[in-house]
């Protein structure tokens, strides 16, 4: 029985693109590896990576000349890198750090079956370019993963202590959790982030929608709720699954997160004790109740000290660096409505209309 379970679980996790969204050609001058349809980019790199597993898979890294962090982006289970390329490029824009994407084995121009055990290959080969053909310090990297690609993010952060941060986007509890309200963890699951949260020592950012109805938000804030080094959430009123990046929360908030957590621990956590002082009492939303368990050494804890009389020189000098930061690059287009766009005029969304899909998958 768990060995079915544990297959009906690898299959709803991995639906890759058929066919690719991109094809890989050869520049006949220069020799580079380019993306088809895209155009080539003086900042973006296009590579192939040997796995421990013997698979070779696909790889872009985005420059930024000002970036301080490199963020290590594993997405969700039904897109592969042509239909996320623009959106790494506008992230890499908008919140000053080189990107790192890649496609899992099986996905695009990727070879070899996508599965648990080569997801967690596939990260790892990322995360060693970065560091020998980069120069990538680990406690310059943010680990990023959205929905299923909270699993292989989890299980190799689990296992670098010096990280600078991870953000975990849509993330899943375990592959069994998603399909049934299990309160332990079998040994046939896949992806068993509940147990692997509390082995991280960086920064937590935890984003999830509220109406997300793949992988309901319970799994978000039970995660944020287990981790040593809490940082303020994001719950997106109304927000789904594949929808969160159009919000102008989300890049405001993940532009926060990184700048907090570029800054010296010092700094960084006299920043987030005023900061949360601030959101008690303008935004007294959005938060799960932190009184139950007081965080450990926690990078978003709030005190109940009271706030100084008049702001520090310290905290003059942050509102006018964040200030500047807000000048510098502004949020983007309206999306729908209520929403804003993270790309100017890209489609962002082409081709990226179920970055999981296992919703589809269950029903029928």
């Amino acid at each position: 029985m768990g060995g079915v379970t544990s297959s009906i679980a690898a299959k709803l996790a991995f639906c890759p693109p058929s066919p690719s969204s991109y094809r890989l050609v050869s520049d006949e001058v220069t020799g580079l590896l380019l993306m088809n349809p895209f155009p080539h980019r003086e900042n973006v790199e296009v590579l192939k990576l040997p796995t421990r597993k013997g698979t070779e898979i696909v790889a872009v890294y985005v420059r930024h000349p000002m970036a301080t962090s490199t963020l290590l982006y594993s997405n969700g289970n039904a897109a592969d890198l042509g239909q996320m390329y623009e959106l790494f490029i506008e992230l890499s824009i908008h919140l000053k750090v080189n990107l790192m994407g890649y496609d899992y084995s099986g996905y695009g121009q990727s070879t070899g079956k996508p599965s648990e055990s080569h997801t967690y290959a596939d990260i790892e080969a990322a995360y060693k370019c970065l560091e020998e053909s980069y120069g990538t310090k680990q406690e310059d990297v943010i680990l990023y993963g959205q929905s299923v690609g909270s699993g292989p993010t989890l299980d190799l952060a689990a296992r670098l202590p010096q990280l600078r941060a991870v953000v975990l986007h849509s993330p899943i509890l375990s592959g069994l959790r998603v399909m049934y309200p299990v309160k332990k963890t079998y040994w046939f699951d896949i992806y068993k982030n509940i147990d692997k949260i509390t082995l991280v020592n960086c920064p937590v950012l935890v984003i999830h929608g509220t109406s997300d109805e793949v992988v309901d938000c319970s799994h978000g804030k039970q995660l944020w709720e287990l981790s040593k080094e809490k940082y303020e959430p994001l719950w997106l009123e109304g927000g789904s699954h594949c929808d969160l990046e159009h919000y102008l929360e989300y890049i405001k908030h993940l532009k926060k997160f990184i700048t907090t957590v570029e800054r010296p621990l010092s700094s960084r956590e006299s920043t987030c004790h005023s900061e949360n002082q601030r959101s008690d009492v303008e935004m007294p939303r959005q938060s799960v109740d932190r009184s139950e368990k007081p965080p450990r050494q926690s990078v978003d804890r709030r005190e109940k000290e009271k706030p100084p009389k008049g702001p520090s020189k310290k905290s003059k000098l942050r509102l006018t660096f964040e200030q500047h930061l807000d000048r510098s690059r502004r949020s983007v287009d309206l999306h729908d409505k209520a929403r804003k766009s993270v790309g100017h005029n890209h489609q962002i969304e082409r081709g990226r209309t179920s970055v999981d899909r296992m919703d589809r998958v269950r029903s029928e």
